[in-house]
């Protein structure tokens, strides 16, 4: 079958926003990219830069079993 001229397009990152489970307020945004995982709390500034964390290390955090979790 000969290539099609056509392809779809993928997105360079995808955002999920995340709401607490009680008000179903917006507490920020989660943004995946292919390299990275991004944060950007709710009321933050649009000129202010995200949080950051490259996919290894956040994999080798996943994988502690001793850590705690906070808000």
């Amino acid at each position: 079958m000969p290539a099609s001229i056509h392809k779809f397009a993928e997105q360079e990152s995808y955002d999920h926003v995340i709401v607490d489970a009680d008000d179903g307020k917006a507490i920020g945004t989660l943004r995946v990219k292919p390299s990275t995982v991004l944060w950007k709390p709710r009321g933050a500034k649009s000129d202010k830069p995200w949080f950051s964390v490259d996919l290894i290390e956040l994999t080798e955090w996943i994988k502690q079993k001793d850590h705690k979790v906070s808000r």
